[in-house]
């Protein structure tokens, strides 16, 4: 399936597409991006030299993905999210050798308007609330919310919150799917897919 890209967006020589992605309106896709199949990057995304994104991205309007950011399969970027890459930025000094990689885990959802700062892991299949500011790692299938972000609970890859304790052990089945999730030590691992 071919690469669909609009006119009034800007694909940099030397980017790489996969097949089936489509690059709307006014977005920029600089030369040393790396982006999988079947993705979509909405209106005014900019994507930076140092990004790998990985199959079936969706990355909503207005979200710009600096260098040293890496999604990897399934992740969902909402409106206007942002991702940071310097810590401590300054227009005055010059950081580029201090860029702090971030990594967006598969099948994790990141909210409209949330605000990813820099040097973070977001565990697979975790879900980052709308307007939340994420400074720290996020586990896999946790939720979190809030600024600072906190977790509030754990959610299934179906984005069905678990009945599950944020502290000690138990299990939980997803309600849409009924896969079955088990959490022990703090972590929360999808057991099967099968209904039960």
């Amino acid at each position: 399936m071919a690469v669909v890209i609009h006119a009034s967006a800007i694909v940099d020589c030397g980017a790489t597409l996969g097949d089936g992605s489509h690059v709307w309106h006014f977005a920029h896709v600089c030369a040393g991006a790396r982006i999988g199949a079947d993705c979509s990057l909405g209106q005014n995304v900019y994507v930076g030299n140092d990004v790998t994104i990985g199959a079936r991205v969706k990355v909503q309007n207005n979200v710009s993905i600096y260098d040293a950011v890496t999604l990897e399969d399934d992740v969902f970027c909402g409106p206007s999210m942002v991702f940071t890459n310097v810590y401590n930025p300054r227009a005055a000094v010059a950081r580029k050798h201090e860029y702090r990689r971030t990594l967006v885990r598969r099948g994790a959802t990141i909210g409209a308007n949330a605000t990813i700062v820099c040097g973070v892991t977001i565990g697979a299949h975790a879900f980052v609330g709308a307007g939340a500011v994420v400074n720290r790692d996020i586990a896999p299938f946790a939720l979190v919310a809030g600024v600072p972000a906190r977790q509030i609970g754990w959610i299934s890859r179906a984005g069905e919150r678990l009945a599950l304790p944020l502290e000690g052990d138990g299990e939980a089945r997803c309600p849409d799917t009924g896969e079955l999730y088990v959490l022990r030590d703090g972590a929360c691992v999808a057991t099967t897919r099968e209904q039960g």
